[in-house]
């Protein structure tokens, strides 16, 4: 996952957790994509890769790079990657150069950019680097209103180390609104279509186990959290005080945890 320190690791199996929530936003992404016979296809913020290799499945003529910066999920994906059907690449995204790999007929790039607090820039120069009639297809989270991230601000807030939380939290900043994304690519490109989509997660949730909400929390927007709480005690105590809050909002139900989740796509394509 692009742009972070090395202290905020990225934990493949905790991440993994609800695979299939987190799989569906980028299946519905290409749905919308039309490339046919694509040369280079960048999987920019792969993660632990299954779904790059969907995209070397989807594409076999093409040649797939996996870019992230997370030497973890990089890892797991080489792992996967058993016929070494991708080109695995350590990197940010602000880092990255599409240069370097040639003109990309598709570049995907999911649930990674509120990593990144420039990527409104970076958008109209990946644009600019793709190849005549090349696709650029993104999916951000778009949920940072939710009591899931609200109630994390608020816990964070009431702690003795609030300060040193607050910049952790704070990526809601870096996300756009629909429209803002629309006109933004709609200068760079003639062809562009941008929704958004609210999911209606339903999550397992055992009477003694976790509360799967901050399961979730803990693969994602949580890791700046405990990676400034590294005592075990201070982080226990974060974590208690936060999942009680998440109990009354996302209540146990008998078929599990009802959790909405809104994500922004958009997919643009430049003249051929």
């Amino acid at each position: 996952m692009p742009d972070e320190s090395p202290s905020l690791a990225w934990d493949p199996g905790q991440y993994a957790l609800f695979h299939e929530h987190r799989s569906r936003p980028l299946r519905d992404l290409l749905a919308h994509v039309e490339a046919r016979d694509p040369s280079v296809v960048v999987d920019l913020g792969c993660g632990p890769g299954e779904l790059t290799l969907s995209l070397a499945g989807r594409w076999p003529g093409a040649r797939v790079l996996g870019i992230d910066s997370s030497p973890e999920m990089l890892a797991r994906a080489r792992l996967a990657d058993r016929e070494g059907r991708v080109a695995w690449v350590q990197r940010s995204a602000e880092e990255w150069d599409p240069r370097a790999v040639g003109p990309v007929d598709v570049l995907v790039t999911n649930a990674t950019l509120q990593w990144v607090p420039t990527h409104l820039r970076l958008l109209r120069e990946w644009l600019r680097a793709l190849a005549p009639g090349g696709t650029l297809a993104m999916q951000v989270p778009s949920n940072f209103s939710a009591p899931s991230h609200r109630l994390l601000r608020e816990v964070a807030a009431r702690s003795a180390r609030a300060e040193e939380l607050r910049p952790g939290l704070e990526r809601a900043d870096a996300v756009a609104r629909p429209q803002q994304y629309a006109a933004l690519l709609l200068e760079e490109a003639p062809v562009v279509d941008v929704w958004e989509t609210t999911y209606q997660h339903v999550l397992p949730a055992a009477p003694d186990a976790p509360h799967p909400v901050l399961e979730w929390m803990k693969g994602t927007g949580l890791r700046p959290v405990l990676a400034v709480l590294t005592a075990p005690a201070e982080r226990a105590a974060l974590l208690a005080d936060y999942e009680r809050e998440l109990e009354a909002a996302y209540p146990r139900r008998p078929f599990g945890v009802l959790f909405p989740f809104s994500r922004t796509f958009a997919v643009a394509r430049t003249r051929g």
